[in-house]
């Protein structure tokens, strides 16, 4: 078994070339990564998010072998993707954002053949095993073109585990996929982590990567600009929201140098926003009552991970 991490990414670049006659800056090519840095920690499900254009599947095809970099050094499972690509390769399944497979093999084919590519003999496949545990046991036979989005994705999670890496990437792997089956999905994912998988997470469902991940990297514009436990994370957005009704309709909302934004919600509901290092939730009622305001009702919110990263990026999910 390695040291930790499962993954270290140290100073990774990629330049992509210029177009053909290109000037100026454009001349120079499109710097992806700015000399990226961090450890993956085995065993724990890891989110890497970033608006789209980030970098993030930069990266990730480059840990794929499928970008080479530029610059920096990343390793996978103790091994350099450059002086031990065949032993890095085995050590990584990759799930990515497009389905990809021939639709005329079906789900234990498409399996078979993936074992095939890695060299595994036919008496040691998990086909079977794989197909099982992603819930497709009774498609075995179907044509993969026959299978829900759903099933698809399911059948993507099992191809990249056929030669049992300790390391599983998802590249958005929830895209256009219904409620129930994102939270099939999950529930496959956090049990191969309970077996010791390493996970690795890109999506754009931001509640997602706060219920599922322990860790959290942050990549915009190519650079990385957070890199914390989720928690840790959640606990830099410093505003907090109390919802309060009142007794009487108001038309203006009101106004006070402490408040951070207000807004009206119908014609008794007000919504507060403020910085929980300055004010308290106390105060922010006195304030209301002050200025003539009866309350009747209140809640209030605390920031969460998409609050964190329109803070940092500058942008929505």
């Amino acid at each position: 078994m390695p040291a930790e991490p499962a993954i270290r990414i140290d100073n990774l670049m990629k330049r992509y070339a210029a177009p053909k006659g290109a000037k100026g800056e454009d001349a120079e090519g499109k710097l992806a990564l700015k000399g990226v840095s961090f450890d993956v920690p085995e065993g724990s499900i890891f989110g890497l998010l970033g608006p789209n254009g980030a970098g993030k599947s930069t990266l990730i095809n480059i840990l794929a072998g499928l970008v080479n970099k530029t610059g920096g050094s990343a390793e996978i499972w103790g091994f350099d993707i450059d002086e031990h690509r065949r032993n890095a390769s085995r050590a990584i399944g990759i799930v990515p954002q497009e389905i990809v497979f021939d639709p005329f093999f079906t789900p234990f084919e498409v399996l078979e053949n993936q074992g095939g590519f890695y060299g595994i003999p036919a008496r040691d496949r998990r086909s079977e095993e794989l197909l099982e545990a992603v819930r497709l046991a009774d498609k075995r036979n179907a044509y993969a073109r026959t299978l829900s989005g759903g099933m698809k994705r399911r059948l993507l999670v099992a191809k990249a585990m056929v030669h049992s890496p300790p390391i599983l990437v998802l590249d958005e792997p929830t895209a256009g996929v219904d409620v129930e089956l994102r939270r099939q999905l999950w529930e496959l994912v956090t049990q191969m982590n309970r077996e010791g998988v390493t996970v690795v997470l890109t999506t754009h469902y931001l509640e997602e990567a706060e219920e599922l991940c322990d860790e959290i990297a942050i990549i915009n514009h190519g650079e990385l600009i957070a890199h914390k436990p989720t928690a840790d994370l959640i606990n830099m957005a410093r505003e907090k929201i109390v919802a309060v009704t009142l007794a009487d309709d108001i038309t203006a909302a009101p106004a006070h140098e402490a408040f951070s934004k207000v807004e009206l919600a119908g014609a008794r509901g007000v919504e507060v926003t403020y910085n929980k290092d300055k004010l308290s939730a106390g105060q922010v009622l006195a304030i209301l009552q002050e200025q003539g305001m009866t309350v009747e009702d209140v809640t209030t919110r605390e920031a969460d991970l998409e609050d964190v990263f329109v803070q940092l990026t500058g942008t929505g999910s």
